[in-house]
C-alpha cells in the first residue's frame, strides 16, 4: 500500500470517482489537500471570494453537468458560510459534496469533543467523517453512494486538520457503479391502465423529470393529456408545444380550474404537495423519494424509482393499450391565450421579458432570482428545453443566482447562462465577478436596480401604512463596480436596449453586468 498524508489521499480518491472541478477558498487546516490538487494537475481548483459562492457554485456546476459539484471550505465560519448553498441544493435535489473541517466552534481548554455530524440533518441527506488518512477512501465511495443512489441531496464530510497533515498507508478504491431503480412492472402496468381508463388525464412534471423529456411528450401526445410543470420543471415539455400549460399557478383560474377538472394527474419528479387534491382524483406520484410518495395519502398511487426508467416502460405499455383520444390542444389553446393575453399581462415587466426571451438562444438557461422580475418569469417565461430555467429553490435564497449560474456556466461552459438579480440581492455574492474574471467565466448578471428591497418596501407601504424603514438602498454605480472587477458594465435604460446589452453580452462571451433601472412594479398573482 503506498504512504501518503491526508490531503492526497482525498484529492487522488476524489479523481478516481470522476471529479475534475473543485470550489474552494484556500484555509489553514487544508493546506495538504490544495496542494495535492496543485499535485494531481487535471483537477481544475476554482477560487471563490467567499465561501457561501463555493456551495451555490457547486450547486449550479451539478444540476448542468448531472455530475457531483465538489466544495472545499475551512472548518468554522468557512462551513458556516456555505450553509445557505447547501441548504438550496438540499432543496432542489443537487448532489453537492461538501468537504470541511472539524470543530466548528471554539476550542476552549477542558471542553468535552463536540460532534458536529448530527447538526448537518437540516441540509444534508448523509454526513461522514475520516479520522485518519486510511478512512478517506472508504469515506468518498460511501459519500457517492448517497450521492449517486436514490434522491440526490448534499453531503458533508469531515476531515480534520490533523488527518490532512498525517500520513498513513492508504489503499485507494474504484468508483462503484450505481443502477437506477427501475420501479415495479406490475405496479407500472397498473397506473398505465389508470392513465388510459382515465378522461382527463394530466402529466405534472418538476426537476425530476428532465432527463425523461422526450418520454413525456411522448406519453402527452398518447394520452392527449395537457402537461403542468413546477418551476423547476419548465421546459421539460417545450413551451411551444400544444399540450404545455406552462408552470402551474394556481392564482390563474382558468388554470387552477383546469388542473382540477382533472380525474388522474401523473405526478413525476416533483415536491408539489397533493394533499389538497380534489375527491375525485387520482395522483400517480413518480419519485426517487419515499418520503414523497409517501406524504399525500389514500389518494396517491406511488411508484418508487428512477423517473426516466419508469416512463420508458410504461411508454411501451401505453402504444399497446391506448385508443385514439380526441384533440384537447383547442381547450389548452384557449387556455394559454388568456393567460398570455395583454389583459393578463403586466408593464413593464412583458416587454423586458420579452427582450430576454428574444436575446437568449432556445437552449440557453435563464436562473431567476427573488425580484419581481424572478417572480414574473416563473409564469411568463418561456422555456424550450429541460434545464433551462433554475431557480433559487423554495427557501428562496436571495443572492444565490450569480454564482449558481457561474456554477453552471462551468459545466456547460457553450450555453448561453444569464441571471437575474434585484439590486438587493446582487450585491450579497457581487465580490464572485472578480472570480467570473479571473477563470473567464462569460455568465451574465442582470440588475433591476429600484434601489431598494423592493418587495419589503412594498409590504411597508402597502401593509404598515407607508412605515418604511431598512428598505430604502444606497447603491454602487453598477455599471462602474463592474468594470473596476475588470468585467463589462452595461446599463440599459428600456427594455430593447435590454436585448441589445445582452445580445452582445452573449456574443462577446465574456463576464458581464446589465444593470437595468426601474421603479415599483405593479404585482399580480
Amino acid at each position: 500500500m503506498p504512504k501518503m498524508h491526508g490531503g492526497q489521499a482525498l484529492v487522488q480518491s476524489l479523481h478516481r470517482h470522476g471529479v475534475r472541478v473543485i470550489f474552494g477558498l484556500p484555509g489553514a487546516g487544508q493546506y495538504e489537500a490544495i496542494d495535492a490538487i496543485y499535485e494531481q494537475g487535471d483537477i481544475q481548483y476554482i477560487t471563490t471570494r467567499n465561501e457561501q459562492a463555493i456551495s451555490y457554485m457547486a450547486d449550479g456546476y451539478a444540476r448542468l453537468s448531472g455530475q457531483v459539484g465538489v466544495g472545499l471550505a475551512v472548518q468554522g465560519p468557512g462551513f458556516y458560510n456555505t450553509t445557505a448553498g447547501l441548504a438550496t441544493a438540499f432543496d432542489v435535489s443537487s448532489p453537492v459534496l461538501l468537504i470541511t473541517g472539524n470543530r466548528h466552534r471554539g476550542s476552549v481548554s477542558g471542553e468535552s469533543e463536540y460532534d458536529s455530524l448530527p447538526s448537518y440533518k437540516a441540509f444534508t441527506k448523509w454526513a461522514g467523517r475520516a479520522t485518519t488518512p486510511a478512512q478517506i477512501p472508504a469515506i468518498i465511495q460511501e459519500a457517492f453512494r448517497h450521492l449517486n443512489t436514490g434522491r440526490k441531496r448534499p453531503v458533508v464530510i469531515e476531515i480534520a486538520p490533523t488527518v490532512f497533515a498525517a500520513e498513513d498507508e492508504v489503499t485507494l478504491l474504484a468508483p462503484e457503479t450505481f443502477t437506477p431503480r427501475p420501479g415495479d412492472p406490475t405496479q407500472l402496468e397498473q397506473v398505465s391502465h389508470l392513465l388510459v381508463d382515465a378522461k382527463r388525464p394530466l402529466i405534472w412534471v418538476g426537476a425530476g423529470a428532465s432527463k425523461s423529456a422526450a418520454f413525456v411528450k411522448n406519453m402527452a401526445e398518447r394520452l392527449q393529456s395537457p402537461v403542468v410543470s413546477s418551476r423547476s420543471g419548465k421546459g421539460v415539455l417545450s413551451s411551444r408545444h400544444p399540450l404545455s400549460l406552462g408552470c402551474a399557478n394556481p392564482a390563474f383560474a382558468p388554470l387552477k380550474a383546469r388542473i382540477d377538472a382533472s380525474d388522474v394527474i401523473l405526478a413525476i419528479g416533483t415536491t408539489e404537495d397533493f394533499s389538497d387534491r380534489v375527491a375525485h382524483q387520482t395522483v400517480i406520484r413518480i419519485d426517487s423519494d419515499p418520503a414523497e410518495i409517501d406524504r399525500n395519502g389514500a389518494q396517491t398511487v406511488g411508484i418508487l424509482g428512477d423517473a426516466r426508467l419508469c416512463l420508458e416502460i410504461m411508454s411501451h405499455q401505453l402504444v399497446t393499450m391506448t385508443p385514439p383520444r380526441p384533440e384537447v390542444t383547442e381547450d389548452i389553446q384557449a387556455i394559454n391565450t388568456h393567460r398570455f393575453g395583454s389583459e393578463e399581462q403586466l408593464q413593464p415587466q412583458t416587454d423586458f421579458m420579452n427582450a430576454i426571451r428574444s436575446a437568449i438562444p432556445d437552449d440557453g438557461v435563464l436562473v431567476a432570482g427573488m425580484n419581481q422580475m424572478g417572480y414574473y418569469s416563473r409564469n411568463y417565461y418561456p422555456t424550450f428545453v429541460p434545464q433551462g430555467f433554475q431557480t433559487c429553490s423554495h427557501h428562496g435564497t436571495l443572492g444565490s443566482v450569480f454564482p449558481i449560474a457561474l456554477g453552471a456556466q462551468i459545466a456547460q461552459p457553450d450555453r448561453a447562462m444569464v441571471s437575474i438579480s434585484g439590486d438587493g440581492g446582487a450585491l450579497y455574492n457581487m465580490q464572485e465577478l472578480a472570480t467570473a474574471v479571473q477563470y473567464g467565466i462569460h455568465a451574465v448578471l442582470v440588475v433591476f436596480n429600484d434601489n431598494a428591497y423592493g418587495n419589503v418596501w412594498r409590504a411597508q407601504q402597502e401593509q404598515y401604512g407607508g412605515h418604511v424603514i431598512g428598505t430604502e438602498l444606497h447603491n454602487p454605480d453598477f455599471v462602474k463596480l463592474a468594470q473596476a472587477y475588470g468585467a463589462r458594465g452595461v446599463k440599459a435604460k428600456d427594455a430593447s436596449e435590454l436585448e441589445s446589452a445582452l445580445k452582445d453580452a452573449l456574443d462577446v462571451k465574456a463576464p458581464t453586468l446589465i444593470e437595468v433601472p426601474v421603479g415599483p412594479m405593479e404585482r399580480k398573482y
